[in-house]
């Protein structure tokens, strides 16, 4: 960077509040003025260098700071965090404050050439970099110990000095995305751009995701209608439709990985480059040298972690395991029940009863997925681990195994124990649809009503209260530091799967399951965005290419599916009177269909290539541009040598 950080001034007239800062009540003003200090100090001085102001509330109370910077400031943060913009010649470059000019739509008096999303992000990223040098612990708390390069803001988090750190909403930005998203409902796409502008490329990439994935599963309905109304029940419809369902399963899992890279690339998260990860605020151990940084940081022994996993993580799991396997012998004594009484009955009422334990069993599902989730979070943070990647991997595994299990074991043990295909349709239909009305209400409708609620509420109280401050923006403050805390992609992504589940797995007996996730998925993309819009904080932008190890989840689903469906093509009928004499032959048939349809799926995700092919050549453009720029630099600096030693 050509340009020195000591130029910024750190007051600049038009202040724009980004981000706010809520201290705990009480704080102490030595800690107050010590920290506000090193996020206005310049960055040779090991500050921040931001813009800071006090919220004054109408009790006095000042332990709300709003945090923004001046636009020359946020430029150079974007080429600290290595964010990527278009180009004049419509290339994406990494942005450098020195080639600014060359950026499209770039011009020192457009401030809107980074987006509200981006700059709230490049300061979350310069406060959560904001590192002690000589400081022993936090001013006013001794207990709070610092030493040099420590995390001056997740060491405040961790000792709750710091209650929460959130970017704002853009009222007017917010009212157009909403209206634009959900505030009217038709037939179309996304503004799948304008919710990357605003949320950022994690939040976006999973709505692309979601609509995506919803019309992918039209095919399925659309066929999966006339096979269920006609009761199709002949061999050959049969296995048309399962292996209908194996090759669409990848083909859309790989198409959607060029879909992701179009996106990525058009929002430059495809080329950045990835940031150096830090221990994660929870992390802790003895003090000792990092060997890659140099720093002295928390050291944590990998046996003890390891011991923690094997010990007493994995025979928890086991146990839950166990636990759901228990309960789902439960629902089977209450489905005879159900049958028994309405053999003894037969009337209407004894009909609905049938139903009657599927649904108790969906409802205990979801309620036993929800405390399950608890667990291993309090479970994988105490294992302690270093990283938040491992930390999301080892969770990502918890919570998938037994939801996995919790599930879908029941449909395994009538389809493969009890044989029961009528019993196996009509708990695959309860607890898909239960689960979707269930995550409908949980997760959308009950926390709008409650946010709802509030703000009315809270509008009443700042009417009523005469004070001089700028009431818009207190209000907007007071409002969102009271929301709910957007706490990932996680549990929707864990929803799509186990659709995804429920659709692949089974399909061939219950055609509907496709119908009924297309209504859900409609549903679900108006409730996830008044959601974001509505009931809960801003989240901080947060740049990705890809969805993840999700995508290893999708694709291990459809292999397992693969196997589900060929298993129920051989239970079939038709095929088992095939081999009237030796089911021998019956097995190894259906282990050689099963192997030759894994093959194709194989050879198909092979064939598709992940990014499409004008992708690959801007890529590859690029990594040649930057070797021929590196060449040049090393012959630059061969001369510079050359010529020193000839003048000497």
């Amino acid at each position: 960077m050509v340009e020195s950080w000591s130029f910024l001034d750190t007051v600049e007239s038009n202040f724009r509040p980004l981000v706010v800062i809520e201290l705990a009540k009480g704080t102490k003003q030595e800690t107050i003025e010590w920290f506000t200090k090193r996020i206005v100090d310049k960055k040779a001085n090991g500050g921040a260098q931001l813009l800071i102001k006090p919220l004054v509330m109408e009790n006095g109370v000042e332990n709300i700071y709003l945090v923004g910077a001046s636009h020359l400031r946020l430029l150079l943060g974007a080429e600290t965090v290595g964010l990527v913009k278009e180009c004049s010649d419509n290339s994406m470059r990494a942005f450098t404050y020195s080639s600014r000019k060359t950026f499209k739509h770039f011009a020192d008096d457009n401030h809107n050439f980074l987006t509200m999303a981006e700059c709230q992000y490049i300061i979350k990223h310069e406060l959560e970099n904001l590192r002690a040098k000589n400081e022993k612990m936090i001013p006013g708390y001794p207990q709070a110990k610092l030493y040099p390069g420590k995390s001056i803001v997740r060491r405040l988090l961790t000792s709750g000095i710091l209650v929460q750190i959130f970017p704002l909403h853009d009222r007017e930005e917010l009212k157009k995305l909403s209206h634009s998203w959900y505030g009217r409902v038709k037939v179309g796409y996304q503004p799948l751009d304008d919710i990357r502008c605003y949320f950022g490329e994690t939040i976006a990439l999973y709505f692309g995701f979601l609509e995506y994935f919803t019309f992918a599963l039209i095919p399925m309905a659309v066929i999966g209608i006339p096979y269920y109304v006609f009761a199709w029940e002949d061999y050959d419809k049969y296995v048309m439709f399962a292996t209908f369902n194996l090759l669409w399963s990848t083909v859309i899992l790989e198409v959607w990985k060029r879909i992701c890279a179009i996106l990525t690339y058009r929002w430059g998260t495809l080329l950045m480059k990835r940031q150096f990860e830090e221990p994660r605020p929870g992390f802790h151990g003895v003090l000792g040298i990092n060997p890659v940084t140099g720093r002295e940081e928390p050291v944590y022994s990998s046996v003890k972690r390891q011991l923690r996993i094997y010990l007493v993580s994995l025979p928890f799991v086991c146990l839950c395991l166990y636990f759901s396997l228990y309960v789902m012998m439960i629902y089977f004594d209450l489905e005879q029940w159900a049958l028994d009484y309405h053999e003894e009955n037969e009337s209407n009422f004894s009909s609905l009863m049938l139903y009657v334990p599927s649904i108790i069993y969906a409802v205990v599902i979801e309620i036993m997925n929800r405390i399950y989730r608890y667990a291993a979070e309090f479970l994988t943070s105490w294992e302690n681990h270093r990283l938040e990647s491992s930390y999301q991997n080892h969770l990502i595994l918890k919570v998938l195994v037994f939801n996995f299990l919790n599930c879908f074991a029941s449909l395994f043990y009538i389809a493969f124990v009890l044989f029961d295909m009528k019993l196996l349709r009509q708990s695959l239909a309860t607890l898909l649809i239960t689960s979707q009305i269930l995550n409908q209400f949980a997760e959308s409708l009950l926390p709008y009503w409650l946010q709802k609620r509030y703000n009315r509420r809270m509008k009443k109280r700042m009417c009523s209260k005469k004070t001089d401050m700028d009431l818009s923006l207190a209000e907007q403050v007071n409002m969102e530091k009271e929301m709910g805390t957007y706490l990932g992609t996680f549990d929707d992504y864990l929803e799509l799967f186990l659709q995804f589940g429920y659709v692949s797995l089974f399909s061939c007996v219950y055609p509907l399951a496709a119908v009924f996730a297309v209504l859900n998925n409609i549903t679900e993309i108006y409730s996830d965005a008044l959601k974001m819009c509505r009931v809960y904080k801003r989240p901080f932008a947060e740049p990705t290419a890809n969805i993840g190890v999700w995508q290893l989840a999708f694709e291990t689903m459809s292999v397992i599916s693969v196997v589900t469906n060929c298993i129920l093509i051989g239970m079939s009928p038709e095929v088992d009177a095939l081999f009237p004499d030796s089911k021998m032959d019956l097995v190894l048939t259906v282990a050689l269909v099963e192997h030759l349809l894994l093959a194709i799926k194989f050879i198909m995700a092979f064939v598709i290539p992940d990014q499409p092919k004008d992708i690959q050549m801007k890529l590859a453009r690029l990594e040649f541009e930057s070797l021929e720029a590196l060449k040049q630099q090393v012959r630059a600096f061969q001369m510079q040598l050359h010529f020193l030693f000839m003048h000497r």
